[in-house]
């Protein structure tokens, strides 16, 4: 996919149109400094220190229109960075920061890590609408894990391909609350740059490229992970 540069055409022209200004305006001030300086009255001689004070400050503006030309040229250099950077995301399984994820081909999968085991674990999953569609108790062990949903609901139905979204709360065996943190995972399919940031397209979820935390190639890509959120065999330890 190719990245076309990024259009500077306005800003260039705008600069460009100040310059020719300053230094039209410039010429006219030389022009009518020496013809005062001609015609001026021997007896009454022009005041030198104001016309070196208006020279300072053309120089100053000429100098100051330079330094945005550079940072305007810097920032579109780095936009244009920005978006190969974005571009080279695709077809590569990243796992960022959030609740949702994608309900396809009969699965939806999220990452999470716990803080510490977790003896009491509720795992809720809403729809696009804020409705639950599935509860999940049992226990976690501390660390990164994983939760994959087949997409039955709690009510035994089948629900429909879409976007959902989890959240897992849980405490220890002294019934504090231990944070758990989840992300989705997913191979991004494209990227979308109508708004201020790149926004990484991950099946219908838009990603920011800010919130991605791990990035591999789909075949270094676990092939199936395990189903977590059931109770583990043995009762975690307390912490």
């Amino acid at each position: 996919m190719a990245v076309d540069g990024v259009s500077a055409t306005g800003s260039t022209s705008a600069l460009s149109g100040s310059r020719q200004t300053i230094a039209q305006n410039f010429d006219t001030f030389l022009s009518i400094l020496t013809t005062q300086l001609k015609n001026q009255n021997p007896l009454d001689p022009l005041d030198t220190n104001q016309f070196t004070q208006q020279l300072v400050q053309f120089t100053g503006v000429e100098q100051q229109l330079k330094t945005n030309e550079f940072l305007e040229a810097l920032l579109l250099n780095t936009q244009t960075s920005y978006r190969a950077d974005a571009v080279s995301y695709i077809g590569k399984q990243v796992t960022a920061s959030g609740e949702t994820a994608e309900l396809k081909d009969g699965g939806a999968y999220w990452a999470y890590n716990a803080e510490a085991n977790v003896a009491n674990a509720t795992v809720t999953i809403k729809n696009a609408a804020g409705q639950v569609v599935y509860t999940e108790t049992g226990s976690l062990n501390a660390g990164p894990g994983a939760f994959l949903w087949d997409g039955m609901g709690s009510d035994g139905s089948k629900k429909p391909d879409g976007v959902y979204t989890i959240e897992i709360k849980g405490t220890n065996l002294a019934g504090n609350t231990v944070k758990v943190s989840t992300s989705s995972v997913g191979v991004v399919t494209g990227v979308d740059f109508s708004g201020k940031e790149p926004m990484l397209i991950v099946g219908k979820n838009k990603v920011a490229i800010s919130d991605v935390t791990d990035v591999r190639l789909v075949a270094d890509a676990p092939k199936d992970p395990p189903p977590a959120g059931n109770p583990d065999e043995e009762e975690p330890e307390e912490t």
